[in-house]
């Protein structure tokens, strides 16, 4: 399978090019740097892509866009975030609309934050979108697929989940205080965090390139979300440290400004692979026990 990939210097995208390669497929990474050897450039700025690179291609997987907690969210910072998403998205879509041959299938990335707030209420697919600036950002972020979509391309939304890995992202940064053992809940600790480890990540990218069954949104998550007060037990116990501390949900807001900490850190969303277990999909790491002590024990 020739396939091509947005996003593949990210911790993610790096580790499904590894994949791909690993089982014998052909990868080319769109980069927005001058290409090297097996690479194609594209820029979602200046509305220029390398259509070469995409024309005979049979799947493409898109994760690029800016780390959305990486910053406060000051007015430039969302722009940037929704831009680096909605605008690729777009550019891809419509770019692989335009092939005389077109991919069978574009796996593009999205995320649970399209369900907003929700409490103790159990997602799936067939749940309906929430509010704030993460749901929005998702809706049009998903919406922006529309074109590949109108030309019978089959897209798989992912709406992943915090992902799990100990080389970056939430965990990583977590790491070194509970290491230390001054790791501890966030807030009240009774929010959801659906989560899912990177293998899994990976694992679902590539279950969704090989499933003709699976289209439109598709949850990457464990089967088994946990509270933030359960995960927080979880993380103390695999490291064999205590995790009695708590972060009060004021000083998370002063820290990382009022929206962030509300929309990422203090809200949650109970959210069900429905769709990708009716697949087949068998996750390699189903429950949060699981899950961290392979990836300490890995460092994966």
């Amino acid at each position: 399978m020739r396939v091509v990939i947005s996003g593949a210097s990210g911790l993610i995208g790096a580790t499904v090019v590894t994949a791909l390669r690993a089982r014998g497929d052909d990868v080319t990474p769109l980069v927005r740097r001058p290409p090297g050897a097996g690479e194609a450039r594209w820029d979602p700025a200046a509305g220029s892509i390398d259509s070469g690179a995409l024309d005979g291609a049979d799947a493409v997987v898109h994760l690029a866009g800016a780390g959305i907690g990486d910053k406060r969210w000051s007015a430039t910072r969302r722009q940037e975030i929704v831009s680096s998403r909605v605008q690729s998205t777009s550019l891809l879509a419509r770019s692989l609309a335009e092939l005389d041959r077109p991919p069978s299938v574009l796996v593009s990335a999205s995320a649970v934050g399209f369900y907003g707030d929700r409490g103790d209420e159990e997602l799936t697919e067939a749940s309906g979108p929430g509010r704030g600036f993460l749901a929005e950002l998702c809706r049009a972020w998903e919406d922006a697929t529309g074109r590949a979509t109108q030309a019978d391309i089959r897209v798989v939304r992912l709406r992943s989940g915090v992902v799990l890995s100990a080389q970056g992202g939430a965990l990583a940064r977590q790491l070194p205080l509970f290491r230390l053992g001054v790791g501890g809940r966030l807030g009240s600790g009774r929010q959801w965090l659906s989560w899912i480890s990177l293998a899994d990540e990976v694992g679902a990218v590539l279950h969704a390139l090989d499933e003709p069954s699976l289209e439109g949104p598709v949850n990457a998550t464990a089967p088994t979300p946990v509270t933030n007060r359960d995960f927080t037990a979880a993380l103390g116990r695999a490291l064999h440290r205590p995790a009695v501390l708590a972060v009060p949900g004021f000083a998370l807001r002063v820290a990382l400004g009022s929206d962030l900490a509300s929309e990422m850190v203090l809200a949650g969303q109970r959210v069900l692979p429905a769709k990708l277990s009716a697949s087949g999909y068998e996750f390699s790491h189903a429950d949060i026990d699981t899950a961290l002590a392979a990836l300490l024990a890995s460092g994966a």
